[in-house]
């Protein structure tokens, strides 16, 4: 028996922005750390398929006009314009088998609770648990569990799926988590049941 080992009926695995604006070398915010782990976040959606879990993929879309009267949050001011809606940017990636069964979140902010139908689709289909993987480690993965965490949900961070640009980005973030609201465990010690 692994040391994580995920009911199926109670587990999301969480799949955080694996798309081309961030994970293939034409996107906009292309990072080399992010197409790294495209190959070990497909093994986890494979092994969580295979055991009846749930997948839920967070999609980060920006609507073109979306900071034209902010006050203050304007990530199109601080990392340039991204995964723009409409645009190839947006997609996940073709690496992943998405499939109709899947819940896809967009989302317009790093955190993928805010604004969201996330908390109350997880509720609704009696989900506690979520494993998550995906990118960027101390940018939308980080925020995305630290508001799971605070919502009474259990976080647990795969370190080797999880992608960032520096690896003092990923160090930071998986300490931060593992210290304040979360779990951290590899690849390899995760199974679901």
């Amino acid at each position: 028996m692994s040391e994580y080992t995920f009911d199926s009926e109670r587990t999301a695995l969480v799949v955080v922005d694996v798309q081309n604006g961030f994970c293939h070398p034409d996107g906009s915010l292309y990072a080399p750390g992010s197409e790294a782990v495209v190959d070990d976040v497909a093994a986890l959606v494979d092994d969580a398929r295979e055991a009846d879990a749930t997948v839920v993929y967070t999609r980060d879309v920006h609507p073109p006009e979306q900071f034209e009267d902010s006050h203050y949050y304007d990530e199109f001011e601080r990392w340039g314009e991204h995964v723009v809606e409409g645009t190839w940017e947006t997609e996940l990636v073709s690496e992943l088998d998405v499939r109709e069964e899947d819940h896809v979140v967009v989302k317009h902010t790093y955190d993928a609770f805010h604004r969201t139908e996330l908390e109350g689709w997880l509720n609704a289909h009696g989900i506690d648990e979520l494993v998550i993987c995906g990118t960027l480690a101390n940018v939308c993965v980080l925020h995305t569990a630290g508001s799971a965490g605070l919502r009474d949900f259990r976080p647990v961070l795969v370190e080797d799926a999880i992608g960032a640009i520096e690896d003092e980005h990923r160090e930071y973030a998986l300490d931060h988590a593992g210290w304040l609201f979360g779990e951290v465990t590899t690849s390899d010690d995760v199974e679901f049941e």
